[in-house]
């Protein structure tokens, strides 16, 4: 149990530095527009878009993606085990989607479990991201290629594993870490079901949320934060 106190000290930093809103934080620091006062009132790079444009949108998505990374790799480089770093990129994952900083809200975990996909196997990049692209190009539905780029991303990192060529320990990031993707998408699994779900487009503007409504509910294909 040697471990423990690192993992009592790594895993609570990981869960709060997923929890950083970078999308309000953005927007207050170039005085933008809050992205939670419109569309789906959600803070990830999507919404961004909307809110303050390509520019803000790539730094939220850039940031997203290193609170995902960066956990997993200071982890590591404090000589932390496999599974105790794979625990804190897990727990930054889950504050980005559950952020403290922001009731227990936030995004769906999208670009901060791909950051700490990145930190365990950054040639997943050239592998995986053509199917985000190609799906999100085809169908306008970036909750589709978030879900199913994720999918297919954590599929190829198991089959290295199986392969021998990365620690199996990583397990414990990789599935529940898809887990909780999909769990934060299952609105929008309902409205692609349903054929109502939302199509992308960079311009668009949608209602305020109403105050003190849950963003989860909200009918947009967000994926990031």
């Amino acid at each position: 149990m040697d471990d423990l106190p690192l993992a009592l000290l790594l895993i609570p930093m990981g869960y709060l530095i997923g929890s950083l809103p970078m999308g309000v934080i953005v927007a207050k620091l170039t005085g933008g527009t809050d992205p939670r006062t419109v569309g789906s009132g959600r803070t990830g790079g999507t919404n961004m878009l909307r809110a303050g444009g390509w520019g803000r949108a790539i730094a939220v998505a850039l940031l997203d993606l290193s609170k995902g990374a960066v956990p997993i790799l200071f982890a590591v480089a404090v000589g932390a085990p496999v599974e105790v770093a794979a625990l804190t990129g897990l727990a930054a994952v889950l504050g980005s989607w559950k952020s403290i900083f922001l009731g227990f809200h936030g995004g769906r975990g999208v670009a901060t479990g791909v950051g700490g996909m990145i930190a365990i196997a950054p040639w997943i990049i050239p592998l995986a991201l053509p199917a985000f692209i190609i799906i999100i190009g085809v169908t306008r539905y970036v909750s589709l290629g978030s879900m199913l780029g994720t999918l297919f991303g954590a599929l190829v990192v198991i089959a290295f594993m199986i392969a021998g060529w990365i620690d199996p320990g990583w397990l414990l990031y990789i599935i529940p870490g898809e887990i909780i993707v999909w769990v934060a998408h299952r609105d929008n699994i309902v409205r692609l079901l349903n054929g109502t779900e939302r199509k992308f487009q960079a311009g668009d503007r949608q209602p305020t949320p109403p105050p003190g409504s849950d963003p989860e509910a909200s009918a947009d294909d967000e994926p990031a934060a």
